[in-house]
């Protein structure tokens, strides 16, 4: 508790999905302040906005969350949005940074930034073994050259980043616009919308054989607080489950848990994505005494429950 007593900590994306949960924690904690930003605070795309924030805030530590992200779809249509503003973003924010003397900042990177095809579990000593997927190619790609530029202002000034890849998150307060969610919030979408319309059939993106290691959003909080008071290197880290689901483990899941009776429609001229995903969290584990706790099916159903409940109050709103 004494990394946090009295800190400065700037959260980027702190409205976000994991923003969001992450600053109600840190809130729990001793911090002199905590700044959860959201997009309209701060342009940090530019660097005339990273530098008016780092002098407004003055933070003893940056936890950098803020991204454009989405499902394969999303990336498919819009790679180049994905590579430009992820990339500057981070780059900014590390170097001036470093110009401005912030004592600490953590980069959420993303388990896209792995090659296509590469030993199961991933080792973090396999990151540059290929090249990523190519439905999310630019976005892994724009995450991974901050890995790069965290570890050379680390050697050449000794300026204290650390590197996260965080594996597929879900939970409560995701995003379930069909237009940009990933593949939990948009299956539990489209299995809701089915029963209240009364759908027999609902149709999923690829044939059901990728897996993914799910990441409860909670576990990904403590994960990340772990890594800020405890970690110190240059090298990346891997926060995830440890355990591998298929997207038609997922699909089962939740058409059950929604109470969706009718038939799932493989679309196969849709493609997969990544083939298989699972995340060897020895080093995170090691280093700073993480593991995951949330049972998937447990957080499946944590999930299901928080967006119906939420759309039923909507509703209720509305009417």
């Amino acid at each position: 508790m004494s990394f946090w007593s009295d800190r400065r900590v700037v959260v980027t994306g702190g409205t976000g999905f994991l923003g969001r949960r992450l600053v109600q924690r840190l809130r729990t904690l001793p911090c002199g302040e905590v700044y959860g930003l959201g997009r309209d605070d701060y342009d940090l795309r530019n660097a005339s906005g990273i530098v008016r924030l780092y002098s407004e805030t003055r933070p003893d530590l940056v936890i950098h969350l803020a991204a454009v992200v989405g499902g394969i779809g999303a990336n498919r249509e819009r790679p180049a949005e994905f590579f430009y503003e992820n990339l500057m973003m981070g780059a900014q924010l590390i170097h001036h940074g470093w110009r401005m003397h912030v004592p600490k900042i953590v980069i959420a990177g993303t388990v896209c930034a792995y090659p296509k095809l590469v030993p199961v579990p991933f080792s973090e000593d396999d990151l540059w073994n290929g090249y990523p997927e190519e439905t999310n190619a630019a976005y892994g790609l724009a995450k991974k050259a901050l890995l790069v530029q965290s570890q050379a202002y680390r050697q050449q000034y000794g300026f204290n980043s650390i590197f996260l890849l965080p594996s597929n998150l879900y939970g409560p307060g995701d995003n379930f616009d069909p237009r940009t969610s990933h593949v939990i919030p948009a299956l539990i979408r489209k299995c809701v919308d089915a029963v209240e319309d009364g759908q027999e059939t609902v149709e999923v993106w690829g044939d059901g054989t990728a897996t993914r290691d799910f990441l409860y959003v909670d576990d990904a909080v403590s994960g990340i607080v772990l890594a800020s008071e405890q970690y110190d290197s240059s090298e990346p880290v891997n926060i995830g489950s440890g355990d591998e689901v298929s997207i038609a483990r997922v699909v089962d899941l939740v058409a059950a848990q929604t109470g969706f009776g009718g038939r799932i429609v493989w679309d196969t001229s849709k493609p997969n994505g990544q083939p298989r995903r699972r995340l060897d969290i020895t080093r995170a584990h090691t280093s700073f005494g993480f593991r995951a706790q949330v049972p998937f099916e447990e957080g499946l159903r944590q999930t299901v429950l928080w967006y119906m409940q939420t759309r039923a109050a909507v509703k209720a709103r509305s009417r």
